[in-house]
């Protein structure tokens, strides 16, 4: 009887043991992966660096979805390491990802600013070119829908300068990229009216 006892008390004991190191699920870990990767989100790593944060959203994916098939498991079969792993990865390059995203984006910060300054610039030579362009009949018309679609240019720079100023450079840039190449046709519509106006 004795011997009985000491016997259960040994089985209660191993399984005890056997159950208490049972793998957990990486609560702590996916915590900190998340945090890392909406940082990054917040310096707007999705838009700036794209790859990269898509990189780390799958990362991300994987190891839910491992976790999910290991939780599926009896808990004695439960492993935890393959998640633990990737989380590791993305808490680790997050912080990077992050850092990039900052540095593109005060280069696209510094490159609309200047498209900016060079498109006001641009705009200022059309307006000259205006006032030097022939104006005849047929010239009074021409520099009457130049003018108007110059307007257009500068309301549209306006709008740019807003979305520098809310901090939209992307935008900002693909704005001022479409002004500046119209405020380009106008100038060379000009240059060419000028010219044939100074042969005669």
């Amino acid at each position: 009887m004795k011997n009985q006892i000491v016997k259960m008390m040994g089985v209660v004991a191993v399984s005890a043991v056997v159950f208490t190191s049972c793998a957990k699920a990486p609560e702590m870990e996916v915590t900190n992966a998340k945090a890392a990767v909406e940082a990054a989100k917040t310096a707007e790593a999705d838009r700036y660096t794209p790859t990269e944060f898509n990189a780390l959203q799958d990362s991300m994916s994987v190891a839910m979805n491992e976790i999910e098939t290991q939780n599926s498991k009896f808990a004695l079969f439960r492993n935890y390491k393959k998640a633990n792993a990737t989380l590791t990865y993305v808490t680790a390059n997050a912080p990077m990802v992050q850092e990039a995203a900052v540095a593109k984006r005060e280069e696209a910060k510094a490159q609309s600013e200047q498209a900016l300054t060079d498109a006001n610039n641009l705009v200022a030579e059309v307006k000259m070119l205006i006032e030097k362009a022939p104006k005849g009949k047929e010239g009074k018309e021409v520099l009457a829908a130049i003018t108007s679609d110059l307007t257009l240019v500068e309301l549209s720079l306006n709008e740019v300068s807003t979305l520098i100023n809310n901090n939209d450079f992307l935008t900002a840039i693909d704005k001022v990229k479409a002004a500046t190449e119209k405020a380009n046709m106008l100038k060379t519509e000009l240059e060419e009216a000028i010219a044939k106006k100074g042969k005669r």
